[in-house]
């Protein structure tokens, strides 16, 4: 059996990261989106097991010291953590796991899955930032000064990261990340398993 790629998509709050996950897995069979745990409030439109696992803080510090979670940070004052067992089962499922998590995550997750591909998601512009969080209608004024702030620190380890993409326009952000898993689907490690069969007729 060939097991599946582990992919880390990372973006600043309002940077389209969600939209463009939600994207690919219309597009692709073979992908799942890992549901993260949180103790933040659900906000409108969400489901819980769907957009994230809700949970108590008590909850999510019973998984924490328990050790299931990949990895686990504290975002705009709520905790998050990805399910190491979730993970794992999906990949050796043989799908594409798609983790959705902020830069200190992603380099907790390297740590552990040194061949994860790790993919940065930037905005064209602060200003462009800064009108996607109003058009959300979800937070103050002051709170997302505050998440531009941290979007700004967040943004400055985009170099820690294989790949980049501009979410200027969307289908051409899309395509990105879709050529990304495509490349990464090709790798010869994962295409000797696939093929072993007719690789070892042809050879």
């Amino acid at each position: 059996m060939v097991n599946g790629n582990l992919f880390i998509i990372t973006a600043a709050s309002g940077a389209g990261k969600t939209s463009l996950v939600e994207a690919l897995l219309v597009n692709d069979a073979q992908i799942k989106r890992s549901v993260s745990h949180t103790t933040r409030p659900l906000r409108l439109g969400e489901e819980n097991d769907v957009h994230y696992h809700f949970v108590t803080e008590a909850q999510f510090l019973e998984i924490l010291s328990a050790g299931d979670f990949l990895e686990s940070a504290n975002v705009h004052g709520a905790k998050y953590g990805t399910s190491q067992s979730a993970v794992d089962t999906a990949l050796q499922a043989g799908f594409d796991v798609i983790l959705e998590i902020d830069w200190q995550g992603a380099a907790q997750v390297r740590n552990i899955y040194p061949q994860a591909m790790s993919i940065f998601i930037l905005p064209p512009s602060v200003e462009t930032l800064k009108e996607r969080l109003n058009n959300r209608g979800q937070d103050s004024v002051e709170v997302i000064a505050k998440r531009v702030a941290a979007a700004r620190e967040e943004m400055r380890h985009v170099v820690e990261f294989d790949y980049v993409t501009i979410n200027d326009k969307f289908d051409v952000a899309l395509q990105d990340l879709m050529a990304i898993i495509r490349a990464t689907r090709l790798k010869s490690q994962s295409q000797l398993q696939r093929y072993a069969t007719l690789i070892q007729k042809l050879t």
